[in-house]
């Protein structure tokens, strides 16, 4: 199980060779602004009682049923951190080409690592109506 470690720029490029940008953070994070074409399946929803962060339980069920296991996805958060283990997750659930985006949507300075936003990358508020994560967990059937 290799995951690949790549930057946003590197992403882009796969994005537009037919990767499909798969972006983990939560549904409030990815309305706000994402990279344009990128797909949500969130990796932690925030909790409404406690405003904690938790795991979400479907994130598999969703991308295995949207995904196929031979897709070849890069996996973007805010900052690396999220993406990494959701990259994990999908390699060790036997996804084979999987790459995660170092310094995400927002960057990580403290690492050295440019964000999407930093490289001026197209950026986008609305989701396709087949990218938001309603539509995506739509085709779960329910499970």
């Amino acid at each position: 199980m290799t995951i690949k470690h790549i930057t946003v720029q590197q992403a882009h490029q796969e994005q537009g060779s037919g990767a499909a940008y798969l972006d983990v953070r939560s549904i409030p994070e990815f309305e706000q602004g994402h990279p344009e074409g990128a797909f949500n399946v969130p990796l932690l929803h925030a909790d409404p009682e406690t405003r904690q962060m938790r795991p979400n339980p479907e994130f598999l069920d969703v991308v295995r049923a949207n995904f196929p296991t031979d897709a070849q996805l890069v996996i973007g958060c805010q900052m690396g951190g999220r993406s990494a283990k959701a990259a994990e997750i999908l390699a060790t659930a036997g996804y084979h080409d999987v790459a995660n985006v170092l310094g995400g949507y927002g960057g990580a300075p403290q690492f050295g690592h440019v964000g999407w936003v930093q490289a001026g990358l197209p950026v986008a508020t609305a989701a396709g109506a087949d990218r938001d994560y309603g539509a995506l967990r739509g085709k779960t059937g329910g499970r």
